[in-house]
């Protein structure tokens, strides 16, 4: 495979046939997707954490938005989702959730929706009609699998309550809620998804399996450690990967400067245009060298 994407390299390289140029472009596309999608990280689960940002209620809202707009693109694509914890406020927006996807090109096609996403639209909350910028933060792991990093129980301590619904209703009278906090290094999940304790703290040794695993992978490469950084950032409008401009139905990645309409479709999970050009963008075709 690689003397075969070395040779459509050198074709697109010396030919000046538009015709085989494209042609050869195409073979290296296909042939850079299959060599990436054959590294063993891009053939896992995705765990996605969607957080709010500046903006208050609204930003809440756009997170819950964003929440969505990755279950339903899941879905679209077969995949089975899993809700692994949920913060709500009292009128339908997330605080903070994490959500594991289930199948092999998960992460592959997810890992690029990391970063600041910007909203630009009337909140429904205003009104005197004004445009308001809010913002939320969106990472992507893959999930890790229990030979990739060990766990020791003594560095465990795992609290049990009850689950709450939006609002802080409660919806089980049982202690099925868990809350597990890796001591050493003070990170905290909380899972309760399920109405089985156990399932619960599955779940959420899944997660911890994952940040812990990630965590280690940044000791060792400084280069991994400032891609996670510059996806959490600070929430703040400013930073942003891409914005949803809701009076004019676009939505526009600035890391490849291209945009798309019709964003009703899009917040529904019509995801798949973005998606396949983030990904050529990473494979070394940016929008512009299709010119």
């Amino acid at each position: 495979m690689l003397r075969q994407l070395k040779e459509a390299e050198t074709l697109f390289e010396q030919t000046e046939d538009k015709d085989i140029k494209e042609l050869a472009r195409e073979e290296i596309l296909r042939l850079r997707r299959q060599v990436d999608l054959s590294q063993p990280e891009n053939q896992r689960n995705a765990i996605i954490e969607v957080r709010s940002g500046s903006g208050g209620d609204e930003a809440e809202l756009f997170a819950a938005e964003l929440l969505r707009m990755y279950q339903r693109y899941s879905e679209q694509q077969g995949w089975k989702i899993e809700l692994v914890d949920e913060s709500n406020n009292s009128i339908g927006g997330v605080k903070s959730a994490t959500m594991l996807v289930k199948s092999p090109r998960a992460y592959a096609a997810l890992r690029f929706e990391g970063g600041v996403h910007r909203v630009q639209r009337v909140p429904k909350t205003e009104k005197s009609g004004r445009i308001h910028t809010s913002a939320a933060s969106v990472v992507v792991m893959p999930e890790a699998e229990d030979v990739d990093v060990h766990i020791n129980p003594g560095d465990l301590r795992i609290d049990v309550y009850h689950s709450s619904g939006a609002g802080g209703q409660s919806v089980n009278t049982t202690d099925s809620a868990v809350r597990i906090t890796h001591i050493p290094t003070g990170i905290v999940i909380a899972c309760q998804d399920e109405r089985s304790q156990l399932k619960n703290k599955t779940k959420a040794m899944a997660v911890l399996r994952s940040k812990l695993w990630e965590a280690a992978r940044a000791e060792q490469n400084q280069d991994i450690g400032d891609t996670r950084r510059a996806m959490i950032k600070s929430g703040d409008r400013s930073d942003k990967i891409r914005t949803y401009n809701f009076p004019q139905s676009r939505v526009t990645d600035h890391r490849i400067n291209k945009s798309w309409h019709n964003i009703e479709r899009i917040m529904d999970g019509a995801i798949e245009q973005i998606v396949e050009s983030l990904q050529e963008a990473n494979l070394g075709f940016a929008e512009a060298e299709k010119n």
